[in-house]
């Protein structure tokens, strides 16, 4: 069933926030609404066929992600708009380490496969795990989700796995013990490890930048 937040209707640009069951929808909504974005809330496919641009935040399980993603018929509409039909994508946190290939999260899990990439657990034999709080982010090539945002600018984590990225699609790292992939793009497909939602001033600029990036055809 769908589900949505505020008086929003289904319009041709519009950007739809994916609701399985994963938490932290409501302070994305709000996040983007002091953007000025258009937002649904929905797990409805024929609101997402209709979305101009998809958000895949979450936090928790990367295995129970999964789950509802496959009881709830979404992965087919997902792999279809954002795949096929190229629509921006923007996963946060878990719904960046969702689209990797596999999770060693409570055993093996694999994931949506859009990036070659394995999901692994932070060394908490010397890191305090999870990873908390404010933390630098280093650009390793150009993004426009970051214009205007100076590089090694701060951003809010809670996490305790990270993405391993083994392709060419890492557009900044962080440093927690060692350095992980803060963020990726690959085409269309963008994602960030870090929550744009609770990052403050750098996080709202960063989703300005997602609703205003117009992709090339």
């Amino acid at each position: 069933m769908a589900h949505w937040l505020g008086r929003k209707s289904i319009l041709s640009d519009n950007i739809v926030i994916i609701d399985y069951k994963m938490g932290n929808l409501k302070s994305v909504e709000k996040a983007f609404a002091k953007v000025g974005a258009d937002v649904i809330i929905s797990n409805d496919s024929q609101i997402i066929k209709n979305a101009s641009k998809i958000v895949l935040p979450g936090v928790g399980a990367f295995k129970d992600g999964m789950k509802y993603l496959k009881e709830l018929g979404l992965i087919d509409v997902l792999h279809k708009e954002v795949l096929q039909n190229k629509k921006p994508f923007l996963g946060i946190c878990l719904g960046m380490q969702l689209i990797a290939k596999k999770s060693y999260e409570n055993g093996k899990t694999e994931g949506l496969g859009w990036i070659d990439g394995i999901v692994v657990k932070f060394d908490s034999s010397n890191l305090k795990v999870p990873h908390v709080g404010w933390n630098n982010v280093t650009y390793k090539k150009e993004n426009v989700l970051f214009k205007d945002i100076p590089n090694s600018s701060d951003f809010y984590f809670v996490h305790s796995y990270h993405f391993t990225s083994l392709e060419d699609a890492v557009t900044s790292s962080t440093d927690y013990g060692d350095d992980f992939v803060s963020s990726l793009q690959k085409e269309n497909i963008f994602a960030v490890q870090f929550h744009p939602e609770k990052s403050q001033k750098v996080g709202l600029k960063f989703l300005e930048n997602f609703v205003s990036f117009e992709r090339k055809i």
